[in-house]
């Protein structure tokens, strides 16, 4: 995988690989498409300026390196190269082409279970591999599973564990983390949780996958938070009428709200659902993509936003910091 261990410079880095263009950026770095120079290798490299980060982000910088630096998962995001130096970090990493789950699917001409077993088999094989080696996702979400290439029947990873956190076996977690939406009720409680809120996690995102719309949704964060608490979700009969109660009871048992009688991973992949026994190969209503899109575009909304919150913010900042008279 190459040297992971030892500083290296950047002129180390730049002898072995030659940086394109931007791919996407981050709260902490950029990512950008990379070249490597000895075979023509197409991958990625995350760039995060070790200046700009608080002691708190740099710790959590660090622990995502670490976590990488452990992963070797045919399901997960792979790290190859690690190279540091006094201001830089680069992770060079594999070049995920594919695109995000949603917007794969969306392509696509048919969708049916069958196809959304397959997705949960994957994420579910990647947790049991994460899990076993002490590592909790925490941010599992759409955003973060990606496809390798463009078919989308081959090659889901896992990505992003910027979250993630690495325990012993027994250990609880205690950090409220995670993505409103997505995130688990105990979490929101504010009580001890494990590696169970990434199985509630994968239920919200395993119910998305089949009607095409969140099980929690309000416009008032608290508000969704409260229906999440209480584990308070339908199954709309106009959108679920055609979908299997093999699936809906699936479902039930990920999104159980106490953690100690919530399904495990390897339940999941032992469920007649997921192992495709059960799973209805009758295609989606054309509404189904639509619905995805409509959350897709919302998403990137919320995006927008947020980025235009955080530059008046900032702007404001720099008002008052000229306003204020010079020492």
């Amino acid at each position: 995988m190459g040297n992971k261990s030892g500083k290296m410079s950047k002129t180390a880095f730049e002898a072995k690989y030659s940086v394109k263009e931007v791919l996407g950026k981050g709260s902490f770095a950029k990512v950008k498409r990379c070249i490597r120079r000895s075979d023509k290798s197409v991958l990625a490299v995350k760039i995060i300026p070790k200046k700009d980060l608080s002691q708190a982000e740099l710790a959590i910088v660090n622990d995502e390196v670490t976590i990488m630096t452990k992963i070797d998962n045919p399901n997960c995001v792979r790290l190859f190269d690690l190279f540091e130096t006094k201001k830089k970090l680069y992770l060079v990493m594999e070049f995920l082409q594919g695109g995000e789950l949603f917007e794969s699917i969306v392509q696509l001409e048919k969708y049916s279970e069958k196809e959304a077993a397959e997705v949960i088999r994957s994420v579910a094989s990647a947790l049991k591999y994460l899990h076993g080696i002490g590592i909790v996702h925490r941010d599992l979400k759409p955003e973060n599973l990606i496809y390798a290439r463009k078919n989308p029947y081959r090659e889901l990873k896992v990505t992003d564990f910027g979250l993630a956190k690495l325990k012993k076996r027994s250990e609880m977690l205690t950090t409220a983390c995670g993505t409103p939406g997505y995130v688990a009720p105990e979490v929101l409680k504010k009580q001890e949780y494990n590696e169970g809120v990434d199985v509630w996690s994968l239920g919200v995102i395993l119910y998305i996958l089949l009607c095409g719309f969140p099980p929690f949704y309000h416009e008032q964060t608290q508000k969704l938070y409260a229906l999440i608490k209480a584990g308070d979700y339908q199954f709309p009969h106009d959108y679920w009428k055609d979908i299997t109660d093999s699936a809906k009871e699936l479902i039930r048992k990920m999104l159980t709200v106490d953690p100690k009688k919530r399904i495990t991973v390897d339940q999941i992949l032992q469920h007649p659902w997921v192992q495709g026994r059960t799973a209805s190969a009758q295609a989606f209503g054309p509404g189904h993509s639509d619905r995805l899109r409509k959350l897709q575009a919302r998403r990137q909304l919320r995006k927008v936003v947020q980025m235009i919150i955080a530059i008046n913010r900032f702007a404001r900042f720099l008002d008052s910091f000229k306003k204020k008279p010079s020492a």
